[in-house]
């Protein structure tokens, strides 16, 4: 099988193995050792200020997303929402649903946020801004630099979901003022899912530890006090977090944040260079470096069709859309246990389908 879906990811065969061995007791000073390594190994991939700190949850990124808004956020906020994709309006359901005043900045499908759209919102009495950097089921990479100013000019508290984004396009915490960001472990960490992790500053901290949040399983509080120790308050996904430690391990290897992100775009440039002659077309206007979203040009409602033709008879993943777009739009991924002579077996079998008139 070859998987260029965007999470989960191929993994390597270290983090195979750390995967088949007995799960440890992890109430032990030895398990609290790797969530301190873990912890410190994250920061420098967020280029984290020294006294931000990582949360770990078992769940989806989706627990983060939600953890995050309530622990962050209140009534008393007036928050903005690039709602561009089906992750971006997650935030404005999730804001919905603990009752935080927001706006939706919503982009079409497909299309980057522009500094005409902030425009109106400028001095306006907001007071928070969310936006998913990398909006997965579009495959459109918005503005990091672009949204960092607005926010600093408008003293803006910034939330950012880098799900997929992460170790593929360009955040630096302390550079671009973000105050908080998530992530997985099942996209560019390529270990399973089960894992999201939160990285808040000085000022995200201050703002979860003055919160009174109605919640049990997700009061950032006490994953903060417990992390103090190296612990979380509750049972985690003890296998994963030891995957993680050796994931992280490898990138410090192979040069870091900048290795992962040169990897990555290397992935994504070879890709759309080699589908160049095939009748496909960019989905998005401004693409992230971690997917490639494609629409076909000679039969535009295809999409699903390449998709489970590729997965049936070829053994490849590439990631199908859902929604109004599940038969326009796919994707691939450029993350994960990959090498170019994968992308050559992708682009092959492609071409064998414009041969069988499929494309």
């Amino acid at each position: 099988m070859l998987n260029f879906a965007v999470g989960p990811v191929m993994m390597n065969e270290e983090i195979r193995a750390i995967g088949s061995e007995e799960i440890p007791y992890f109430r032990t000073a030895e398990f609290s050792a790797v969530t301190f390594e873990n912890e410190k190994l994250l920061k420098k991939c967020f280029k984290a200020p020294d006294d931000a700190r990582v949360i770990f949850i078992t769940g989806s990124g989706t627990a983060s997303m939600e953890a995050a808004v309530m622990n962050t956020l209140s009534s008393k906020d007036k928050a903005l929402i690039v709602d561009g994709g089906s992750f971006g309006h997650r935030f404005c359901e999730i804001c919905g649903v603990h009752g935080i005043p927001y706006t939706a900045v919503v982009c079409e499908k497909g299309k980057t946020l522009t500094a005409a759209q902030l425009a109106p919102y400028e001095n306006k009495g907001y007071t928070a801004f969310l936006v998913n950097l990398g909006e997965t089921s579009t495959g459109v990479l918005y503005d990091i630099g672009l949204i960092s100013d607005f926010c600093k000019r408008n003293g803006l508290f910034l939330i950012v979901d880098a799900i997929s984004s992460f170790l593929c396009d360009d955040l630096d915490m302390k550079k671009y003022g973000v105050d908080l960001v998530i992530t997985g472990s099942q996209k560019s960490l390529a270990v399973p899912p089960g894992i999201s992790i939160i990285c808040a500053n000085k000022n995200a901290l201050d703002r979860i530890e003055q919160s009174e949040v109605n919640t049990f399983y997700f009061n950032l509080k006490n994953y903060l006090k417990d992390g103090e120790r190296g612990q979380t308050p509750f049972t985690p996904a003890v296998g994963i977090l030891l995957q993680i430690n050796a994931r992280l391990k490898q990138i410090e290897r192979d040069g870091g944040v900048d290795g992962e992100l040169k990897r990555s775009k290397a992935f994504a440039e070879y890709f759309r260079k080699g589908i160049k002659d095939l009748p496909f077309k960019p989905f998005a206007d401004k693409q992230s470096n971690a997917v490639t979203s494609l629409t076909l040009t000679d039969k535009p409602n295809a999409a699903y069709k390449v998709f489970e033709t590729l997965k049936d008879e070829y053994g490849i993943f590439i990631c199908p859309n859902g929604g109004e777009l599940k038969e326009t739009v796919f994707r691939v991924g450029h993350m994960g246990n990959l090498d170019f002579a994968d992308y050559d077996k992708l682009i092959s079998a492609f071409r064998e389908l414009k041969t069988r008139e499929i494309i």
